[in-house]
């Protein structure tokens, strides 16, 4: 085995999924945002994202937002709107990359649909949406980004996506849009299971006892 080595890397996305958040603006129109600092504690969502964006404004004061989950076919979609910010005048610090767009859903070729319990639309495209409340906002330990938890109010998910008869998820069926480096991925193939979950796969899949 190798010896390892010390390593300063810029970023630290070690594979993790990436979502599009909407939220609402001040006159009532929809942001939408992809990030990828998100993991689920039960039915808590905790969402990471730079403290003085759009979102993280839009999420402290009306506290409300859909996390739209796209599958690996939406990764075009989604880096559309990574130069774009909902920021009108946009920052000085960010003009030489970013420029403003009023209406982001169009600009990324995404269809707005109206939420069940929130403010915010969903992504129609993506096939898991979680519409949600925040309970928590504050600044991370070097007041560069926000830290928000969500609660799930209305969890919606294609029906193709469902093991039959049953409200779990068929986990060969649902694949995540991942950021892994800054790069897009999908999931591979499945190379073993946890004791604990209800949708057991096929024998053939090994598991460690």
């Amino acid at each position: 085995m190798a010896e390892h080595i010390l390593i300063d890397p810029p970023i630290l996305y070690i594979g993790t999924p990436v979502v599009l958040l909407s939220t609402l603006n001040p006159d009532g129109t929809a942001n939408l945002a992809p990030m990828s600092s998100v993991f689920a504690l039960g039915q808590t969502v905790v969402l990471g994202m730079e403290l003085n964006s759009r979102t993280a404004q839009n999420l402290r004061e009306r506290r409300e937002v859909v996390i739209n989950v796209p599958g690996p076919q939406l990764w075009r979609n989604v880096e559309s709107l990574a130069r774009l910010t909902g920021h009108d005048p946009v920052p000085d610090e960010k003009r030489d990359v970013y420029s403003y767009c009023a209406d982001k859903f169009t600009a990324a070729g995404l269809t707005a649909e109206n939420s069940d319990s929130v403010g915010p639309p969903r992504v129609a495209e993506c096939l898991l949406q979680i519409e949600a409340e925040v309970v928590a906002a504050e600044p991370d330990a070097g007041g560069v980004f926000l830290v928000t938890q969500t609660r799930a109010r209305a969890i919606h998910a294609d029906p193709e996506l469902m093991v039959p008869g049953t409200r779990h998820i068929d986990a060969h069926k649902w694949h995540p849009l991942v950021l892994n480096f800054r790069h897009y991925f999908g999931l591979g193939e499945e190379v073993g299971e946890n004791f604990r979950t209800p949708t057991p796969s096929n024998p053939a899949v090994s598991r460690v006892n």
